[in-house]
């Protein structure tokens, strides 16, 4: 069993709340700089994250002018890596064109990889599918063949079509599933069966398995499109801002209020950044919520070396390295819920809440 904690609202409220009265102003003093709205944003939030670091150190009446003095050089480090940038973009920019795809060679391929996927079902779901998507017999049709209801064979043609798109990846990509969690995962994401998918723990396997995280990619994406869910694959500083940017779009859906976007959105990027610091890469998923009331739900995963010592970690003050980040105390204090389930060798899972309306 991973080591676990989990605690409601912050008890250090006013000095959260003065870092968070803080927003406007802060947005003031970027928006002076810079024109873009999007970067704004983001800029606002990597400031309150430094000031929200920094608050206990700094004197009484002294946050103003540290936040202000904060935005400008954070502003002023974005201006100078974005004319890095510029500088070196001649460096990576191919003009070549890219080669012509033997169309031939891959339409055989394709041919050979759905034989092998449809030699792979059982015979009783190849031939309802062959039927039903060769021959064009409908459901009733079928029913009536086999002594079963339209509904029933409707439900065997979705599950052989979920595991027919699975063994054409595996024989696409000549791949064998290292592990017997394989199947029983991909199969979960191809029927966008989500109960199932929590049963077999598909976002933790996806964080270990290689493989699987490679060909869930077109599993997913073919998945009908939740417009209150949007998961976020981490690896780098670009990943985080995507992170932040996806949580802030989502929740104001809800009608929160800025200041509390921005304060979603800086404990997104803190998770985010953890992630990336500390595993390498991860995932972020940030789904609505409508029960028991409305609200945002972050789950922030990943497979990396773990927590040794989850209490200790959630305490104030307490890092593993000399960054300006707020870390797990900090970003604790910006939700109304919070849960960290971490087990040393097998990863961590940060599951944060923040209600709409009042706390």
């Amino acid at each position: 069993m991973g080591a676990a904690e989990s605690a409601g609202p912050a008890s250090d409220v006013g000095r959260d709340d003065d870092v968070a009265s803080l927003i406007p102003m802060v947005r003031r003093v970027v928006a002076a700089r810079v024109a873009d709205a999007t970067a704004v944003e983001d800029l606002v939030q990597e400031t309150l994250v430094r000031v929200l670091a920094a608050a206990g150190r700094v004197e009484p009446g002294m946050l103003e002018p540290y936040a202000i003095a904060t935005a400008r050089n954070v502003v002023a480090t974005s201006w100078r890596d974005q004319d890095r940038q510029r500088r070196n973009q001649h460096r990576v920019v191919d003009l070549r064109l890219p080669d012509a795809p033997d169309e031939g060679l891959l339409a055989a391929e394709e041919r050979t990889a759905v034989a092998e996927a449809l030699a792979r079902l059982p015979d009783r779901d190849r031939e309802a599918l062959l039927a039903h998507e060769v021959s064009g017999r409908d459901t009733r049709s079928l029913a009536a063949e086999t002594g079963s209801t339209a509904g029933a064979v409707a439900a065997q043609l979705n599950r052989a079509r979920a595991r027919l798109r699975v063994e054409y990846l595996l024989a696409r990509d000549h791949a064998e599933p290292p592990t017997d969690r394989c199947r029983p995962v991909l199969l979960a994401l191809s029927g966008g069966d989500r109960r199932r998918q929590r049963e077999v723990e598909a976002g933790q396997h996806l964080l270990e398995c290689d493989l699987c995280a490679r060909l869930s990619r077109p599993l997913l994406d073919r998945g009908q499109q939740r417009d209150d869910a949007v998961r976020v694959p981490i690896s780098g500083d670009a990943d985080i801002v995507a992170a932040r940017q996806a949580a802030r779009e989502l929740a104001g859906r809800l009608g929160f209020a800025p200041t509390d976007l921005t304060l979603i959105a800086t404990a997104v990027s803190e998770m985010a950044r953890n992630i990336v610091r500390f595993a390498g890469t991860g995932e972020v998923v940030v789904e609505l919520l409508d029960r028991p009331r409305r609200g945002v739900q972050v789950v922030a995963r990943d497979a990396g070396p773990g927590i040794a010592d989850v209490g200790l970690a959630m305490q104030d003050g307490y890092s593993t390295y000399h960054g300006l980040g707020m870390g797990l105390p900090g970003a604790r204090r910006l939700m109304d819920e919070f849960a960290v389930v971490s087990e040393p060798g097998r990863g961590t899972t940060v599951t944060m809440t923040r209600w709409c309306g009042d706390r």
